[in-house]
């Protein structure tokens, strides 16, 4: 299984990737304000990379439930730097969380991978951007906005309606001329999303897999662990999201979107030395 970005390409057919989060923002929900100067920025990337992490996924507006949307602007202001002070400077790719055309072409443009766009390449601008630049890109399924996306999420079926979503965005990036090895998939765990829905998709997550592409799982931090562990504060979701590194791994998923890099890469290993013992050096 090859993942072809616009500058690597990964071969994950034994074995993961970490995806380091970098929210260049003042609000996301865990980490908001942390890195929000350049500066801080590229070295929490840096320290991200040197944790194990594959690829640095940048974002400049919140993706939060209930998050206000950001003006372009903006979002380019607080992201460009980033991507421009680390284009090529480590052996990690860049990847840019957007949901902007425009952004994600300036990103590309600065040095950026990959667009990891959480409306799951809906817009056909977006599709362009990937088309003509290149860069490898992740389609999430997300039900609603960010403002409105956790109230009252509805789904008859909700592993046959996001396989389907797949389907779909699958042959509308076919037919704009995407180069499928160049396309992964997230099913957008926790976005319009109830706790049970959440858990029907991690217990389905390779039964989800269209065209043969890589899987993404996104649950680092999540409320959901939260409701599930009995506890409400942000810092006791981290353990959960180690287990379910590991447990992903088992059931399907090939990149994992994650905070803390160091624990979920040694989880995402040893779950690989017991799957994968032939490659384990």
């Amino acid at each position: 299984m090859l993942w072809q970005t616009r500058t690597l390409t990964f071969d994950l057919a034994h074995r993961g990737l970490i995806m380091g989060v970098l929210n260049v923002t003042h609000d996301s929900f865990s980490d908001g304000g942390q890195f929000f100067d350049t500066a801080g920025a590229v070295a929490h990337a840096r320290q991200l990379a040197a944790e194990g992490a594959e690829i640095i996924d940048v974002g400049g507006e919140s993706t939060r439930p209930g998050a206000e949307p950001v003006p372009e602007a903006e979002e380019l202001r607080r992201v460009l730097p980033v991507i421009e002070r680390l284009a090529g400077t480590g052996d990690f790719v860049l990847s840019i969380d957007t949901m902007k055309p425009a952004v994600a072409q300036a990103a590309v443009e600065a040095g950026a991978g990959i667009v990891n766009d959480i409306t799951g390449l809906r817009d056909p601008a977006m599709r362009e951007v990937v088309q003509t630049t290149g860069a490898g890109a992740i389609a999430m399924h997300m039900q609603g906005t960010p403002r409105d996306m956790q109230q009252a999420p509805h789904y008859d079926d909700v592993v046959a309606e996001i396989t389907n979503f797949f389907r779909q965005t699958f042959s509308a990036c076919l037919a704009c001329g995407i180069d499928p090895m160049r396309l992964a998939f997230d099913p957008g765990i926790g976005f319009g999303k109830t706790v049970e829905h959440n858990l029907a998709l991690l217990r389905n997550l390779d039964a989800m897999r269209v065209g043969g592409r890589p899987m993404v799982l996104g649950v680092s931090r999540k409320s959901f662990l939260g409701k599930v562990v009995g506890s409400s504060e942000w810092a006791d979701r981290a353990w959960p999201t180690v287990a379910l590194t590991s447990y992903g791994r088992a059931r399907g998923a090939n990149v994992f979107r994650v905070h803390d890099a160091r624990p979920n890469s040694e989880a995402l290993r040893m779950t690989e030395a017991i799957l994968e013992p032939e490659v384990v050096t």
